[in-house]
């Protein structure tokens, strides 16, 4: 018996082995492939055979295994009011429904792909060896995976965890018709078209129901991807279309190459947010800047942006670095604790505006816009942003120093602040040259050409990894398999609602919604200012209510053909929408970056809140100038 114990014990061990191993190889191959091949390209005229086909797999299976790896500790992006209902029971039973919700319709979508990878795809071979079909095989395997693994976190317990696993059960029954296809293709038994025929009259009774059922269990907190699968599913089968044609968008949302650099990216923001290269670069920065009143602010407004492009998530920049500037602008430079916390809350958004910031690749791949001209126009109202905390800070710490201490504090704040030193300048430049040199060389190499936005990624990837583990060594190369787990959270949510968002927006395309929408919009308020207001306010909520990338991904599809109806240039919408979307990150009452703030400093939300009311209001000027004044969004863009 104990013999038999271990072996279970084993087995279980062996699994989450597996799937762990698969994630992180897959990402580290994604990494290195197009290193390969650009290597061989530029040495040996040609690149790596099939390396086009592989990457794309690749990044199939990275985004299946990430989105696995999310589900288990069931960190998928949802929307965050769940967090304000104070009796836990409720919690209990309304988080265990989104769940149960979610297990229904992940497996709807794993029997739906057999159909799609049998009769869709063609079997060719990537790099001559594996079929297409084998790869995407991978689809119903981690689905149905993801379908236990939900019923598994519904905080149940007895009997109505035994059946809640009914729920999958009754998706299998309800799928095969579906399943019936896989087999016998469009020729299907009798009993089988029945059956078919009545699930859609079923769907076109409920459509409207469930429609407004699955809105209120994403804002209950269910995960925004089966949500948005959900209704996918439902609204194809109550317009008479097969479930398939939704396993299909997620398989080509999965294999499109302008997404691999997300993976990328995020795992360079990871690798530079564990080692202390955040240390190093406020050393410089410090060295640099601290030395006149007001020069910590700059450091801390440089350092934040920095990371912030990197990682594209603002909550890691102030978990990651909020301890360390917090005790350099209070604790050494003697700014008071209000403005510290309200400077560091406001800007850990900071920087989504300049390259190689997710959101704007994500703006680039929902709105089929050239991401160059995206980076390009987000330069200056980054830039602008930026500039604007900046001066307000030293302006308003000036002020309250004065105020607050009179001349002899002024004097004694002085005192606080190192002479500038030659000598500290230079060490501190040498320590953090080589993190200083990546975002140099990653704008001028895209902006230049030399390389491709999936060149780029995996050059920073390995770069940074060469950096911080083999050079600095500031992250033992036994511990690059935590820094990969804590990178997989945003790395499968992000791709979960990209693989199923693409499938809801095959319907909304297909059904004109975007076009009657416009339409409607343009008969009802005639004047592009007042729908650029509305916009402004919209997306203000939106930015409280979701993470900006399951509010691109969503949203966007339906904001781009009313700006097209305005005559609004892409590239200004897409800064529009991103730059009020950080800014959304400090709306109260549900800010994320509040709840982050007030979680890392220890303070009471409210307090949170006051802090940065003054900073909000500067950010909000900004957006009504980027919104107001184009050309700030499309000058550089015009040149790309």
């Amino acid at each position: 018996m104990i013999e038999s114990a271990e072996n279970k014990r084993g087995v279980r061990g062996i699994l989450p082995a597996l799937e762990d191993g698969i994630c992180c190889l897959s990402l580290v191959l994604l990494a290195v492939v197009p290193i390969i091949d650009a290597v061989m390209r530029i040495f040996f005229n040609s690149g790596f055979p099939g390396a086009q086909g592989l990457l794309v797999h690749l990044l199939l299976t990275a985004g299946l295994f990430t989105g696995l790896e999310t589900t288990k500790n069931g960190d998928h992006l949802s929307i965050g009011l769940l967090h304000y209902v104070s009796h836990e029971k409720t919690r209990r039973v309304v988080l265990a429904a989104g769940y149960i919700l979610s297990s229904f319709v992940v497996v709807l979508v794993a029997w739906a792909s057999l159909s799609f990878i049998k009769i869709g795809l063609m079997g060719r071979l990537v790099c001559g060896i594996i079929p297409d079909r084998g790869f995407a095989l991978l689809i119903p395997l981690v689905y149905i995976i993801m379908g236990i693994r939900f019923i598994r976190l519904a905080p149940l317990g007895g009997a109505a965890k035994a059946a809640a696993f009914l729920v999958p059960v009754l998706a299998t029954v309800l799928s095969l018709p579906i399943i019936a296809k896989a087999l016998w293709g469009f020729a299907l038994p009798e009993i089988f078209l029945t059956m078919r025929e009545a699930l859609f009259t079923a769907a076109w009774y409920v459509k409207i129901p469930g429609v407004i059922l699955l809105v209120l269990a994403a804002l209950g907190g269910t995960p925004l991807f089966t949500v948005m699968g959900g209704l996918a599913l439902l609204l194809v089968a109550a317009s008479g279309g097969e479930s398939d044609v939704v396993a299909n968008q997620v398989y080509l949302a999965l294999t499109q190459d302008n997404i691999a650099p997300i993976p990328l990216f995020t795992l360079t923001g990871f690798f530079l947010s564990e080692s202390r290269a955040g240390e190093r670069l406020v050393r410089c920065f410090r060295a640099l800047f601290g030395w006149f009143p007001g020069g910590m602010i700059v450091v801390t407004v440089v350092i934040c942006a920095f990371f912030t492009s990197f990682t594209g998530a603002s909550g890691v920049t102030i978990l990651a670095l909020g301890g360390l500037l917090y005790a350099i602008l209070k604790d050494h430079t003697g700014y008071p604790e209000p403005f510290t916390i309200g400077l560091l809350t406001s800007t850990g958004s900071i920087g989504l505006l300049f390259p190689p910031s997710l959101p704007i690749i994500l703006v680039g791949v929902a709105t089929q816009t050239n991401i160059l001209r995206i980076f390009a126009g987000g330069v200056i109202p980054g830039l602008l942003l930026t500039l604007s905390v900046i001066i307000f800070g030293i302006v308003v710490s000036a002020k309250f120093v004065r105020e607050k201490t009179g001349t002899a504090g002024a004097q004694n704040d002085k005192q606080r602040l190192p002479a500038f030193s030659v000598r500290e300048a230079l060490r501190g430049i040498k320590g953090s040259a080589l993190e200083l040199a990546l975002p140099v060389f990653l704008v001028a190499a895209f902006f230049s050409g030399a390389l491709d936005i999936i060149e780029l990624g995996a050059v920073s990837v390995v770069y940074v990894f060469i950096v911080e583990t083999l050079i600095h060594r500031d992250i033992r190369l036994k511990d690059c398999i935590s820094v990969f787990r804590k990178a997989v959270p945003i790395i499968g949510g992000i791709l979960s609602i990209i693989a199923l968002s693409m499938a809801l927006s095959y319907y909304i395309v297909d059904t004109q919604v975007p076009q009657n929408l416009a339409a409607w919009m343009r008969a009802t308020v005639e004047s592009k200012y007042v729908f650029l207001l509305l916009l402004n306010l919209s997306l203000l909520v939106v930015g409280c209510l979701m993470d900006i990338f399951s509010a691109i991904l969503v949203v966007l599809p339906l904001v781009s053909p009313l700006g097209a109806a305005y005559g609004i240039d892409p590239v200004h919408l897409g800064i529009i929408f991103i730059i009020n979307l950080e800014v959304g990150f400090l709306t109260p009452p549900v800010g994320l970056n509040l709840f982050l703030a007030s979680y890392r400093f220890k303070k009471p939300f409210v307090n949170i809140c006051r802090y940065v009311l003054p900073f909000l209001l500067i950010q909000l000027v900004v957006v009504a100038l980027v919104t107001y004044a184009p050309p700030l969004s499309t000058f550089l863009a015009a040149f790309f």
